[in-house]
């Protein structure tokens, strides 16, 4: 199989990249990615040169880079998107272009491409809304309420995908993962600018209380997800991929600082963002039950295992991290 992936020099494009070359020898992978902030060639340095990989810088926005990338692919697969809540916030143009107009150009392109069999599009839990107590929890069918820009742009995306599928009968899938977390994540993000703050002896930053739930997911269940997803997923379908991990945010800092052994005060809370969603919540029963996936990674194995990349790969995060501290927009306290 050829597969055109788009944003995979991302977090968690480039861990599915690396998953899927190390699982199947004879599939090839193109990887199409514009190389904002967020994306890092080092991130998949490990298999540069390896013959049956192939990366094109271009945004998904550019007619001209998405053609050349998908010539001969068999299936797309879009991680593409901008995808910080906080920067959002700051402006919001950034992820219309990319989340809605960018992913029209690559919808069009690859419903032309004849040879393109499959495609699947990454969205996020986040297009649900939030959960403003402890109870229930959002299905596939459940309406979209989307609370940032972040969140709305990504469920206009997932509504034009559905388009696709209704008018022109198009076989894509979408994909609704609760946060992910693991090695090669940006660090402005929660768990690893934990991780590297402290490592650095700075404080590490707390929104309001820290009271706020998230679902957590290690990346590698996530790229285990998506292939079984592209290979046996039912066409026109959505599915919700969540960890079971559901904590406060302050429970997850604690249990960080637990386990680099830090003291409780290193932690600094800080004014709460605006429109902050209290709960993110989704049930995994789709994919569990039609398609067999489980998570393989508990939520300690998962930090532990993160926690020791961070600290065997400073060379990759520390440029970042000093490139951030220069920045004055003053909003990268973390993904929460």
């Amino acid at each position: 199989m050829r597969i055109l992936v788009t944003g995979g020099c991302g977090f968690i494009g480039s861990n599915f990249i690396r998953f899927i070359l190390n699982k199947y020898t004879d599939y090839e992978i193109t990887n199409l990615d514009a190389l904002t902030y967020a994306g890092n060639t080092e991130n998949l340095r490990d298999i540069d040169g390896l013959s049956r990989y192939r990366f094109v810088e271009g945004r998904i926005e550019d007619p001209r880079a998405v053609r050349d990338a998908i010539r001969g692919c068999d299936a797309v697969i879009n991680f593409a998107a901008e995808s910080h809540v906080d920067r959002s916030i700051e402006n919001a143009q950034p992820f219309l272009m990319t989340n809605i107009v960018g992913l029209q150009i690559l919808l069009d392109i690859a419903r032309a491409t004849k040879s393109v069999k499959r495609f699947i599009h990454i969205s996020t839990d986040e297009v649900y809304g939030s959960h403003e107590s402890e109870e229930g929890t959002f299905h596939e069918d459940s309406p979209l309420q989307p609370n940032s820009p972040y969140a709305a742009s990504k469920a206009g995306g997932d509504l034009l995908v559905r388009s696709y599928i209704r008018t022109y009968g198009y076989d894509a899938i979408l994909v609704r993962p609760s946060n992910n977390y693991g090695p090669y994540q940006f660090p402005e993000k929660l768990i690893p600018l934990m991780i590297t703050n402290l490592m650095e002896g700075k404080k590490v930053p707390v929104y309001g209380r820290g009271l706020n739930i998230r679902d957590w997911l290690f990346v590698e269940d996530t790229c285990r997800a998506i292939d079984i997803i592209l290979h046996r997923g039912d066409p026109g379908e959505v599915y919700n991929v969540g960890g079971g991990n559901e904590r406060r945010n302050i429970e997850v800092v604690k249990k960080v600082l637990e386990l680099m052994g830090a003291e409780e005060d290193h932690i600094e809370y800080v004014p709460d963002r605006p429109g902050h969603d209290y709960r993110y919540s989704i049930s995994s029963e789709k994919i569990k039950t039609r398609l067999g996936w489980h998570p393989e990674v508990d939520f300690e194995e998962g930090i532990r295992r993160t926690i020791a990349w961070y600290r065997e790969n400073q060379w990759w995060w520390q440029p970042l991290k000093e490139r951030l501290s220069k920045e004055s927009q003053g909003f990268w306290t973390g993904r929460q």
